[in-house]
């Protein structure tokens, strides 16, 4: 899987995502012709269309490589996903939609981590677009959403006192046992 991030002229932005599966050998799927070695089993490609607050706004799916016919079928209800949030509730989101039936295993896959993209994305571009345009940094009136999410980022920690200082928390005082 390969995810990317992209600042657009309208002031969206898209994060991409493409699973190209691959056997090293042929690979015999059941009522079908063997597919000879390196031939993609799966080669699906996932395009949300996010604004700033990493809400999705549209969504594209192209599956160039599926293992069945029915396959085709998968992204039908895709497009159920706009207006959804890529933040807390995200999974919820993708299981509501396109969970089970709904949808295709690959293809959630694939969206569980375009939030992970996104936040990897849209935050850096946008503090990028500030120095660009001479802008200074804002200062956050509330936790960003990565913050306590990571032990690297857990408001007692050395990340969020240097980086965000108004949000860090001492650290409880470990007690010494007698």
């Amino acid at each position: 899987m390969t995810y990317n991030g992209y600042a657009r002229d309208d002031g969206l932005w898209d994060i991409e995502a493409e699973l190209r599966d691959v056997k090293t050998y042929d690979f015999h799927i059941p009522s079908q012709e063997p597919r000879a070695a390196g031939l993609p089993i799966h080669n699906l490609f996932i395009r949300l269309t996010v604004n700033d607050d990493m809400v999705v706004q549209d969504i594209a799916t192209s599956m160039a490589d599926f293992p069945h016919p029915e396959c085709i079928q998968a992204p039908v209800n895709m497009h159920q996903m706009t207006g959804s949030t890529l933040g807390p509730g995200w999974r919820k989101a993708i299981e509501r939609h396109v969970g089970g039936v709904l949808g295709c295993t690959h293809l959630r896959e694939m969206l569980f981590n375009m939030a992970t993209a996104a936040y990897q994305t849209i935050p850096s571009g946008m503090q990028y677009q500030r120095e660009l345009d001479g802008e200074p940094e804002p200062v956050p009136e509330k936790p960003p959403l990565h913050v306590g999410k990571c032990m690297s980022w857990a408001f007692d920690g050395p990340v969020v006192e240097r980086h965000y200082p108004m949000f860090w928390v001492r650290p409880p005082e470990k007690s010494i046992a007698k």
